[in-house]
């Protein structure tokens, strides 16, 4: 058992060494040894002065997040003031946005298509080397939505008061990553504004109601039983349907929801 135990170690610590780079590690502080100097430092002032540092950086993330809130509820209200004063349809004619997927495209004419006008995207550290646009969100839209409906040009028009508080949130916390304002409809605002490409068969299945975020706040813990019928009638393609079906289903759950599945 030693010698097996003797052989395993060596094994781990070869393998550990290999990976884990504290060879390099070591040598690095062997350059920089000469230089460095041992300071003591009060250890209940360390934990007190993290502890400080944290508390100021998660309020500022709160108080992001409340001020996208209050906006967004602002939103909300004026959309269903403007369909009780019939604004609706005066509002969707007349307003275009940018579409994350149509931005910077042009047509035969090399004119920009609807809904893509020129879109500044530059590479921003900060978010991977993505390119992004900081100055402004864009709009997504899975591909079984239609980007033209009064329902989305009402509620993106509405939404683009969420552009000014997104930029200030991001100027006054650059530690900030993305924010974004998922809607009920379907479309789905991104701050900072991206380029957003569909798969190799040319769809959007990115849908913003689908997400655990949003099916956690727009609905309430829900007790579920799903009961599949396998009998010989459902060979083929209609157990194929009722799989896919399922599997949708279970796609909205969220972590506050149970289910059990009776076959």
């Amino acid at each position: 058992v030693k010698s097996w135990a003797d052989a395993f170690g060596g094994e781990l610590y070869s393998i550990v060494t290999k990976y884990s780079g504290s060879l390099l590690l070591q040598k690095k502080y062997k350059d920089v040894e000469p230089t460095l100097k041992i300071k003591e430092v009060d250890g209940l002032e360390l934990v007190k002065k993290f502890s400080e540092q944290m508390e100021s950086m998660l309020r500022r993330k709160v108080e992001a997040v409340e001020s996208v809130f209050f906006q967004a509820v602002l939103v909300i209200v004026c959309l269903i003031l403007s369909c009780c004063l019939s604004l609706f349809h005066y509002l969707h004619q007349q307003f275009d946005y940018y579409n994350s997927v149509l931005i910077n495209e042009k047509d035969e004419n090399d004119n920009y298509v609807e809904l893509g006008d020129e879109f500044i995207l530059e590479p921003n550290e900060h978010f991977n080397n993505l390119l992004v646009n900081t100055t402004y969100s864009d709009i997504q839209l899975p591909t079984n939505v239609y980007n033209k409906d009064p329902d989305i040009l009402n509620g993106v028009y509405m939404s683009e008061a969420l552009n000014p508080i997104f930029v200030d949130n991001f100027e006054r916390d650059p530690t900030l990553t993305w924010q974004y304002f998922g809607s009920s409809t379907g479309f789905f605002r991104l701050y900072p504004g991206i380029k957003w490409l569909p798969d190799e068969n040319g769809v959007i299945s990115f849908d913003c109601r689908n997400r655990g975020w949003y099916i956690q706040a727009a609905t309430s813990p829900k007790d579920i039983v799903i009961v599949v019928d396998v009998s010989g009638s459902m060979k083929g393609l209609r157990m194929t349907i009722a799989k896919h079906t399922i599997t949708t289903i279970l796609d909205t759950l969220g972590e506050n929801d149970f289910v059990n599945i009776i076959a």
